[in-house]
């Protein structure tokens, strides 16, 4: 059994020789709150050791999928040669880091997701999920990975301060992502959670107004949600990066209005769905071209938490469909997937939580072998 996770020293010490030799250093992370929290938790850690991101991209996961996208390096193809480091994605993302490399990229992959049938040709990988990871914890969020970075790479320099403030987003990307509470996980939460309570973060002084924290957080992880679209993903970027409580409290308010008109269009399709749909079936398989895409993996949870069913819920654009998935526990959507993977572009995620993308004229080969594969189960 390891005493580190593997490649934890080998990716901080490459990431302090980048700000050492003022390196250009360039993120992509996920548009969840964990690939949000690990953005700002790297940044940050950056920042301490006198360096800076050049950029940083979040992708619209409607139209660009899920993981590193050729938009995302598009954007970033100026700062070549550069280290480009994912976050929260990036495990499962083999022609986009092919891609990167042919444009002199280096490229860090950190990810917490399950490991596919082989790695992305990247510089250096920090997922524990991989085979050859011989630490005994497997289920840290991305944050929480990016919080053992922040530990190696700053050392002395992690003050209490700057470690409670990094510990607040921890938990609450830890939390959002539903990882188990246990082990270190239940460590970083609980330190994380009782820095909240006295946080000098202008979010987290805008959100105390509102809310009782940390007792009400599971209400502000509701508010703050599974947003897809990059103008949402950059209020809540902005929400836990501006320096005025005022304006944290603006972006904040702003957030809670959505979520209101999120919510009566959830239990709207919600009841669609249940409408229309044939519960006996082995799975819930259920979408079309007016789904909302900032819904589906919301619709996914509730399904399968009342109908104890693996839902697939998707949302059909021009060419392709793309969707989200939830199962519940005993199942394994990764493995799953995994037996269909022909009819898809891309997929990946974790055993109860998990995303896929594949040509609408698919969805129907799709859905039957995901049917046969349960029934043969």
């Amino acid at each position: 059994m390891s005493e580190e996770i593997k490649n934890l020293t080998e990716v901080a010490q490459r990431i302090k020789k980048a700000i050492e030799n003022k390196e250009k250093i360039v993120v992509t992370g996920d548009c969840d709150l964990d690939g949000i929290c690990s953005v700002i938790l790297l940044k940050e850690g950056v920042l301490s050791l006198g360096g800076k991101i050049a950029d940083f991209y979040f992708p619209d996961r409607e139209n660009e999928g899920y993981g590193l996208s050729f938009k995302a390096l598009e954007k970033f193809k100026k700062y070549a040669p550069a280290l480009l480091i994912t976050l929260d994605f990036g495990i499962s993302s083999f022609e986009e880091i092919k891609k990167a490399k042919e444009m002199g990229f280096e490229v860090i992959v950190i990810d917490h997701h399950e490991v596919l049938d082989k790695l992305p040709e990247a510089d250096l990988i920090l997922d524990p999920k991989q085979k050859s990871d011989k630490y005994y914890f497997k289920h840290f969020s991305c944050a929480g990975l990016v919080f053992k970075l922040l530990e190696k790479m700053l050392e002395d320099k992690m003050g209490g301060a700057s470690r409670k403030s990094f510990l607040e987003l921890v938990a609450l990307a830890t939390l959002a992502d539903m990882m188990p509470q246990e082990k270190e996980n239940k460590i970083l939460t609980d330190e994380g959670l009782l820095s909240m309570k006295e946080s000098w973060r202008p979010a987290f002084l805008a959100i105390k107004e509102f809310f009782n924290i940390p007792y009400e957080i599971s209400k502000v992880i509701s508010i703050l949600g599974v947003r897809y679209s990059q103008k949402e993903v950059e209020e809540i970027f902005r929400l836990f990066t501006v320096s005025s409580k005022e304006e944290a409290m603006k972006i904040f308010q702003t957030l809670i209005k959505k979520h209101e008109e999120r919510r009566e269009k959830l239990k709207e399709t919600i009841k669609k769905i249940e409408e229309n749909f044939n519960f006996a079936e082995e799975i819930i398989f259920a979408g079309g071209e007016n789904f909302d895409y900032s819904l589906i993996a919301s619709v996914a949870s509730y399904l399968t938490q009342n109908y104890k069913k693996p839902a697939f819920i998707y949302k059909i654009n021009e060419k392709e469909a793309v969707g989200s998935a939830r199962a519940p526990e005993k199942f394994n959507l990764v493995e799953l997937m995994k037996k269909c993977q022909e009819f898809l572009i891309s997929f990946g995620g974790h055993p109860q939580a998990g995303g896929f993308r594949l040509l609408k004229e698919n969805l129907a080969n799709f859905k039957a072998c995901l049917i046969s594969n349960l029934k043969n189960k």
